[in-house]
């Protein structure tokens, strides 16, 4: 999902990061530090095929349909579409995909080009040089292994190969992890995206303090089939339908399951144990 609309929940205040750890070789994976060039994003994805397993291409309007804002700043939070109900939609491929089908991770110093599409600038509460580039195999609703993109803290950066790791070898689903830049941040809300991230330089909505987003610290997994709900804001605001946590589905972060028992695993808290809110795609290593 696009940040503006899935980490304007998030909450965080800053926290002293745990000391910097030497980085480990992980199994079955290849962690490269390095700085050579990003993998080439591709340009024209090829069509999608019109199923691939329980996952079907987007609905066309996906994404188009900016939604109104209200008084506080959130647009309304509306009934869940048909389509996204059971949301399974097929991953078209932005990076080339592991050739082997298997898990493959790279963490090296952040190229030029990649900073430059990213929300970060001089303002942000963290530097360039303590942010790291990290590709990550994932498992796509359609059960196809895809290769997905993050900016981190540096300090975090190994163990969030070990958390994807995991989460690949479980086939847990991930629908799309890119970067989002500045201008995605902050368009207006379709309400309907769905990216998993890492960085965003953003404070919390309505509050002057960062996000922990802004540290490299916090991640969103599947923001639609894990909202942010608090009394009448839900977001990404047609995810309604995933309110019903008693409903498991794929993708669902759920206690005690795959997700966040892998983050809890690296030490960092998840927003379904929130008590004034719930804020399901989200873990962070501060717990805030």
């Amino acid at each position: 999902m696009l940040l503006g609309s899935a980490m304007s929940g998030c909450t965080g205040t800053p926290a002293d990061p745990k000391a910097d750890k030497q980085a480990e070789t992980v199994t079955a994976s290849l962690t490269v530090r390095t700085e050579s060039p990003s993998p080439a994003r591709t340009e024209s994805p090829s069509p999608t095929p019109t199923r691939v397993g329980n996952a079907t291409p987007a609905p066309s309007w996906l994404g188009t349909r900016a939604l109104p804002v209200g008084p506080q700043g959130y647009a309304a939070a509306q009934p869940t579409p048909p389509e996204l109900r059971n949301r399974s939609i097929i991953t078209v491929d932005e990076l080339p995909p592991p050739a082997d089908g298997r898990f493959h991770a790279t963490v090296q110093a952040v190229p030029a080009g990649v900073l430059a599409r990213s929300s970060w600038t001089k303002k942000c509460p963290i530097a360039a040089a303590d942010l790291r580039y990290l590709t990550v195999s994932f498992r796509g609703f359609d059960g196809r292994a895809h290769t997905g993109e993050l900016l981190a803290n540096a300090r975090a950066a190994d163990d969030l190969v070990t958390v994807f790791k995991r989460l690949f070898a479980a086939d847990f689903p991930i629908e799309r992890m890119r970067i989002s830049g500045a201008a995605e941040l902050n368009a207006p809300s379709t309400g309907d995206a769905n990216t998993t991230e890492v960085f965003a330089c953003r404070p919390v909505r309505g509050h002057k303090g960062w996000s922990q987003h802004a540290y490299g610290l916090a991640v969103d997994l599947n923001p639609f089939q894990n909202p942010y709900h608090k009394g009448k804001v839900v977001l990404p605001e047609l995810a309604t339908a995933y309110l019903d946590r008693a409903e498991t589905r794929p993708g669902m972060a759920q206690p005690r399951e795959e997700a966040v028992q892998a983050f809890a695993a690296i030490g960092w808290k998840w927003g379904g144990d929130y008590r004034s809110l719930k804020d399901y795609m989200h873990f962070s290593a501060t717990g805030g």
